[in-house]
């Protein structure tokens, strides 16, 4: 991973333009060809960035990032701070509670569970601010992201938001839904999700470790 503080602006050209003035950030390299821009604030989520694979190109002065969508991320740098390379090695991933895992399991295993037709394309879909629990088909050819919780809370519905968000970006995969699945869920979670176009089902992990339809209940 490289790490570069710079004061620099941000010009992004693609399906929408977008403009961060002058000012020191934290631009992010990954291994996996990932640059991101980031403030001393919003905790983890980016100012912009380009999801892999995209292709970086350092000139005097400014990077220019460009996707195989030919959407460009401009940066242009009036000084360096900082700019360090760190090797981070394979990381072993998120260990998840064992329900939670067991969860994930058996949902892959019934897709069509959290809705009808409903297929599974991938466990764990990798991106590049986490993997996905799961990435499905739709019966129309659309794509769906699966958020899995044993308890629905808004943190669990802000980081589906931020998938759908990276992964709708992609030509490929658009357009993106997403399901937020739970043992229970919070009636703030749900509200919020109904709000970002999210559908929330609730899952009877009793039920469905023995396959039982009707221990499901959709909302």
């Amino acid at each position: 991973m490289r790490l570069v503080i710079a004061e620099c602006q941000v010009d992004y050209v693609g399906r929408l333009t977008a403009h961060l003035p002058m000012a020191p950030r934290l631009l992010l390299v990954k291994a996996d060809g990932s640059v991101s821009v980031h403030a001393d604030d919003r905790a983890y989520k980016p100012l912009n960035w380009m999801s892999p694979p995209c292709w970086l190109q350092e000139q005097p002065g400014v990077w220019t990032v460009r996707n195989k969508a030919d959407e460009s991320l401009v940066i242009t740098i009036d000084k360096v701070l900082h700019d360090s390379t760190h090797e981070l090695g394979v990381d072993p991933g998120l260990v998840k509670d064992g329900v939670e895992a067991h969860l994930q399991q058996l949902l892959a295993e019934h897709p069509n569970t959290l809705g009808e037709g409903l297929t599974l394309i991938r466990r764990e879909y990798p991106t590049a601010i986490g993997p996905v629990d799961l990435l499905c088909r739709d019966p129309g050819g659309g794509t769906v992201a699966v958020e899995i919780k044993r308890r629905g809370e808004i943190d669990g519905v802000e980081q589906l938001t931020r998938y759908l968000e990276l992964l709708g970006r992609d030509p490929l995969l658009s357009p993106v839904s997403g399901v937020f699945a739970a043992q229970q869920i919070k009636p703030q979670a749900r509200t919020l999700a109904a709000d970002r176009g999210i559908r929330c089902v609730t899952v009877d992990y009793d039920g469905l470790r023995g396959v039982a339809p009707a221990g499901l209940r959709l909302f």
